[in-house]
């Protein structure tokens, strides 16, 4: 096996995503960079991680089809044959609904992309690495990417929310059942970039919306990921890199809050 190790980033060339690989290739790892639709994004992320002396191959999946982890897994394999010693599940669906408006297409399309291919990579990489010779325990390991949220409930983007409900109640399940093969953590970040409905000066006033009362630093939450990475002793538990923003419990969604709050 290399020493140089390898993480897989789903969602890796844009937002958090574009942050996790160019920390993790700061820190000496390269990096499979997962996208969706965004080729010139990831072309653009594995240039930026080249120029970091690491090295950085593009990998493509739709992550909301069936069979899709299996096929994302077997792409990293024949790309790097050791695999990934890390798998970061930053790929996300975030879509608007609610409670009372939710549908079947909704729930399903949140829960394939946010809960069943996290789970799924997860599994992928338990099964690689058993088959591995002289694997240390630890030094494989899987960071499930969460939500504020699911720390402070309320019921606006409802098929996101209980699908990373569903992510963040698996970490501790994972982390017993892949052990002591895999560690599983999961890093809840808090409001980072403007989403969905959000006008720029709806995201101004709600990134501040936290304890520390200043934007949350996406590289701050990326470096998280690697820390959990390089540490062996973390797992089964949960980062919240927020700014508290957890601590701020609000009736709704953030970016709705500010607004109705407003004199």
């Amino acid at each position: 096996m290399t020493d140089i190790p390898w993480v897989l980033v789903t969602g890796g060339a844009l937002r958090l995503g574009r942050e996790t690989s160019l920390a993790f290739a700061r820190a000496g790892w390269n990096v499979l960079c997962h996208y969706r639709h965004s080729v010139q994004a990831a072309q653009a992320t594995a240039q930026e991680v080249k120029a970091l002396g690491m090295r950085c191959v593009p990998l493509a999946a739709d992550l909301t089809q069936v069979g899709a982890a299996a096929q994302l897994f077997a792409q990293c394999i024949a790309a790097v044959p050791e695999g990934p010693r890390c798998l970061v599940n930053n790929a996300s669906l975030f879509e608007a609904d609610d409670a009372t408006h939710a549908d079947e297409a909704m729930l399903q399309r949140h829960f394939a992309t946010n809960t069943v291919a996290p789970l799924l990579l997860a599994h992928a990489l338990a099964a690689h690495v058993k088959k591995l010779p002289g694997q240390a325990p630890g030094l494989h390991c899987v960071v499930h990417v969460l939500d504020q949220k699911v720390h402070n409930l309320n019921p606006d983007y409802f098929s996101y929310t209980v699908s990373k409900l569903a992510l963040e109640r698996s970490v501790a399940l994972q982390a017993q059942a892949l052990a002591p093969h895999v560690r599983v953590c999961g890093l809840s970040p808090g409001l980072m970039y403007p989403s969905g409905p959000q006008t720029t000066e709806n995201f101004r006033r709600a990134a501040t919306v936290n304890l520390l009362q200043r934007a949350i630093d996406p590289g701050d939450v990326a470096r998280a990921a690697v820390f959990i990475a390089e540490n062996a002793s973390l797992n089964g538990c949960t980062l919240r890199a927020d700014n508290g923003q957890h601590l701020v419990p609000l009736a709704r969604d953030v970016m709705f809050a500010i607004d109705e709050n407003r004199p």
